[in-house]
This record gives structure tokens, C-alpha cells and sequence, in this order.
């Protein structure tokens, strides 16, 4: 048995998220499909670095197949271009030692979310449009209360199966690049739902609807209902994982 890792990239447009799930498209389960048509319908599952929700991109994301023998890395890569649909494009495929896992070998996973302040038809899949003034300032000094290891419940997707909601952020910080805003958040681990909580909640500071220093109250309380309302799901990336 070989273990190959794939680095792809997807628009989360078309799909409702990566995991595999019943009535929806999955990136999961369009891969997974079009691999076993390319070995005689062989069925093949594959593990991914981690979930993303609904409509949420990916910039860089892995998973690993274990086949039976050795395969041709460039004309697979090529092959599965060839035939996925245009919103997941394969940039990678290498062999890695049998013992490593996409999902529990990555250290760190890093997320972007963009908005645009002015209407911009080019961003509207890939940008949340938000005119509203904003203190960035405010929203830094808040987002430094995120660092550390805390215990994110208030942040994370009600009712979810999850028991573990710790999580450790080792990087949290607003910045403009050319017009657009960006929120990047660094961690070991993230919970269903916590960048767009996050970020929600980090922009009702930014509107001076809450102090900096609520955060810590907040995750305190360990309640959903604590923070504020998610932001759209178009403006997410998971930008990249660090092994």
C-alpha cells in the first residue's frame, strides 16, 4: 500500500463543504467519484486535512489516498484536471511515508476572510461586500485577546458533535491589501463555524457596538449566543496548512 498526498484548491461555491454528506455535493464526494472512474470504478475513499462549511474556498487543502501500487504523480494530476468540474483544481500529487496523515500530521491551519467596501462585481463570490465604517484599530486590539489557547465555545456552531473546543491561535490581525480588507487567524484547530463567529464579532467591535475588551467575556460565557452573527460564507479561505 502507497500513501500519496494531493494539494488541491476549490471554489466553495458549488458545494456544501468538503465533508462527504447525504442529498448534497460534496468536493469530498465529486474527487472521490472521479478517481474510482479512473481505476475500473474501483471505490477509493480519501482523507481530508479537515472540514470546511458550506460555500466556504480553500486555497490550500490536502488529502491522501492509499493505493495498492505506484502511480504516475504528473499523468494523474493531469488525468483529474481533465475531469473534475472547473471549480477544484488538483496542483499536486506526491508520495509521502505510509504513517502520514492529511488531517491529524497538520500543525497549523491558516484562514483568510476578505471583504470589499466598494461594490465590485469581480469579488462577489470571493469577497463579502460591507460598506460600513470600521475602526481597524479597535478590531486588532480585540483580535489579540484571541491568542493563546481558549476555549472557543462561544464561537463554534451550536449542537455540533464536537466535545473538545479548545483551540490554540497562535496569529490574529486586520490588515488592507490594495482595497480589500483581510482577516487572517493562524491555529492548531478550528470548530464549525469559528472564523465567521470571529469575525462577526470582531466587526461589531469595529462598529464601536462593543468594547475590545468584551472578547475574554465572552469566551467566558461559552454560550453561541454570546458572540455576534456570522458573516457570509463567500469571503472565507482556508488559506493554508502547515505540516
Amino acid at each position: 500500500m502507497r500513501r500519496y498526498f494531493f494539494k488541491i484548491s476549490f471554489k466553495g461555491t458549488d458545494f456544501h463543504g468538503w465533508q462527504t454528506q447525504p442529498n448534497a455535493t460534496s468536493v469530498q464526494e465529486t474527487i472521490e467519484t472521479c478517481i474510482a472512474q479512473l481505476f475500473s470504478n474501483t471505490s477509493f475513499s480519501i482523507v481530508g486535512c479537515g472540514r470546511t462549511d458550506t460555500g466556504v474556498h480553500a486555497k490550500n487543502y490536502f488529502f491522501h489516498v492509499d493505493f495498492l501500487d505506484s502511480i504516475d504523480e504528473g499523468n494523474l494530476k493531469n488525468t483529474l484536471n481533465k475531469v473534475l468540474p472547473k471549480s477544484i483544481v488538483i496542483l499536486d500529487v506526491f508520495q509521502v511515508d505510509s504513517s502520514l496523515h492529511a488531517r491529524f500530521n497538520a500543525k497549523l491551519r491558516t484562514y483568510r476572510y476578505f471583504i470589499h467596501q466598494e461594490k465590485e462585481p469581480f469579488l462577489s463570490e470571493f469577497s463579502w461586500f460591507m460598506r460600513k465604517p470600521i475602526d481597524l484599530n479597535r478590531m486588532n486590539e480585540a483580535a489579540q485577546y484571541l491568542i493563546g489557547k481558549h476555549d472557543f465555545a462561544s464561537f463554534a456552531k451550536s449542537h455540533s458533535d464536537v466535545t473538545n473546543t479548545f483551540c490554540e491561535v497562535s496569529f490574529a490581525e486586520w490588515k488592507f491589501e490594495g482595497s480589500q480588507l483581510v482577516f487572517e487567524i493562524r491555529a492548531n484547530r478550528f470548530l464549525r463555524n469559528m472564523v465567521r463567529a470571529i469575525v462577526g464579532t470582531l466587526l461589531e467591535v469595529g462598529y464601536e457596538n462593543l468594547s475590545p475588551d468584551s472578547i475574554p467575556e465572552i469566551m467566558i460565557l461559552k454560550s453561541r449566543q454570546a458572540a455576534a452573527l456570522s458573516v457570509p460564507a463567500e469571503g472565507l479561505f482556508l488559506w493554508e496548512i502547515t505540516y
